[in-house]
């Protein structure tokens, strides 16, 4: 006969694993002021492999305009120029032989709102992915009872996933409202 903790457990480990997958997804979406993270999803060759910008170069932020890249190779300046013009970042990268910039436009208010919407999507499918590992969580404890366990530590056991469920929707509806927050403030 299986324990009820196992299910609590492998529920919550999916929930936080979404809260964690839309924290990452979130970090990418451009919010008014310059972060290192916007480039994460963009990727340059690097001796046959396809790595992450900060794998072949320093990225730093010198002010709330900026990003600023130093590769770390001469050979990667246009790589890099490359990979960003060719990726969905929207910005084009300036090149001064030394360093390249990124000069962040402001937002317009139809930016704004569009990427308020992206970042809805992202809570929504993390919402949905909470969901999920709750339906299984009770699907699981509803097997059990066939094998063996009592019903009223079923119920239990579903009033705890619920409870769990609860927690991390929280948790996404308080990542989001700081998210839109960011994006929104002008």
């Amino acid at each position: 006969m299986t324990d009820v903790k196992t299910y609590l457990d492998a529920a919550e480990e999916k929930m936080a694993m979404s809260v964690e997958f839309l924290d990452e997804a979130l970090a990418t979406i451009r919010a008014g002021k310059a972060s290192a993270r916007i480039l994460d999803p963009v990727r340059v060759e690097y001796y046959g492999s396809m790595v992450p910008i900060s794998n072949v170069a320093t990225i730093t932020t010198p002010d709330a305009k900026t990003i600023a890249i130093q590769p770390w190779e001469k050979s990667m300046f246009k790589e890099i120029e490359k990979a960003i013009q060719n990726s969905e970042v929207g910005i084009t990268p300036e090149n001064n032989g030394e360093i390249i910039r990124l000069g962040l436009p402001p937002l317009t208010e139809e930016r704004r709102k569009a990427l308020v919407k992206q970042a809805k999507q992202e809570a929504e499918n993390a919402k949905v992915s909470v969901r999920n590992a709750r339906r299984d969580a009770i699907d699981g404890l509803k097997k059990a009872i066939k094998a063996g366990m009592p019903e009223d530590v079923e119920k239990d056991g579903e009033a705890s996933v619920q409870k769990i469920h609860d927690k991390y929707i929280k948790k996404i509806d308080d990542i989001f409202t700081a998210k839109e927050k960011e994006i929104l403030t002008v």
